[in-house]
């Protein structure tokens, strides 16, 4: 088993980090907030007061943060990885940042004999519970293989999208169509509502013919049509409107760059931005059908 470093215990990194416990793995955890460095020792972790301590003898660290700018502090700012991690030690980077702050990080930690990869995940906080996450990995081949058993600890699907910086592109282009899709289903069941419909008929209908998707299979943004989604629990926990929004930015930088045309990717970027700015930005991404019924749910 591997001796593990986990930095940022959030929504998505707690239970992440709770299921290599369960595997079995030793683990060592970090985070600002000292509640949640409490709860995993309290699940069998040692909790460091600091990434640099955290990492000191740690063969592997995976860090699951909100922002590139939070990742190159860890890594090369003030966090001190780099400079602390002993040389041959595997990184693995789970957040969802750009490319570009995911190359510079990977530069910089091959410069000091430390193999880094780029693991962005799907699957959201459901996922992350259960182990089911699918991994989307930019890096070299080697220390991919070195880090599948520990992904897959946490995960059912470990997928190489590339050189590094290629599975946070894999993310965001899957992110994008996410967000498409959360807003096409709204769309749908509040046309059909306003018709007369049950929404929970209505979805089966959709489930069953093409117009069958994610969102309608385990995530279905109209209350008391599916017991274990953030609708049945007023759109609280999940993956958050603000992460949703960040990550389509994202995209739309990266279609900026490329000269790419994505007219539906830009659209869902500026609804999910005013549904935000409307003080939704905490509430899980599937509460953009509060923005589309006018903040009503009646």
């Amino acid at each position: 088993m591997a001796k593990i470093a986990f930095i940022g215990l959030g929504n998505m990194g707690a239970p992440m980090a709770s299921n290599l416990l369960k595997a079995g793995h030793e683990l060592v955890v970090f985070d600002l907030v000292p509640e949640a460095r409490q709860k995993l020792a309290d699940a069998g972790a040692f909790a460091a007061d600091s990434a640099a301590e955290a990492v000191e003898n740690a063969t592997v660290v995976i860090s699951m943060l909100q922002t590139g700018k939070q990742v190159r502090d860890l890594y090369i700012g003030s966090g001190q990885v780099l400079t602390s991690a002993s040389a041959g030690t595997l990184l693995i980077d789970c957040s969802t940042i750009a490319a570009e702050d995911a190359r510079a990080v990977a530069q910089a930690a091959l410069a000091l004999d430390l193999p880094f990869l780029d693991a962005p995940v799907s699957g959201g906080v459901a996922g992350a519970t259960a182990a089911t996450l699918t991994f989307i990995v930019g890096g070299e081949a080697e220390p991919l293989e070195t880090a599948r058993p520990i992904l897959e600890s946490m995960g059912r699907s470990v997928l190489h999208a590339g050189g590094h910086g290629a599975g946070q592109l894999g993310k965001m282009c899957n992110n994008m169509l996410l967000g498409v899709l959360m807003i096409g289903t709204c769309e749908a069941l509040n046309l059909a509502v306003a018709h007369g419909l049950d929404p929970a008929v209505v979805s089966e209908i959709m489930k069953s013919s093409s117009g069958n998707n994610w969102v309608l299979q385990v995530y279905n943004p109209f209350p008391g049509v599916m017991a274990n989604a953030p609708a049945a629990r007023g759109y609280e926990g999940g993956f958050l409107g603000d992460l949703m929004a960040k990550d389509l930015m994202l995209a739309m930088n990266a279609a900026l760059a490329s000269g790419t045309s994505t007219p539906l990717g830009s659209m869902a970027r500026s609804l999910y931005t005013m549904h935000c700015a409307n003080g939704n930005g905490g509430r899980d991404f599937s509460s953009i059908i509060l923005f589309l019924q006018g903040g009503r749910l009646d």
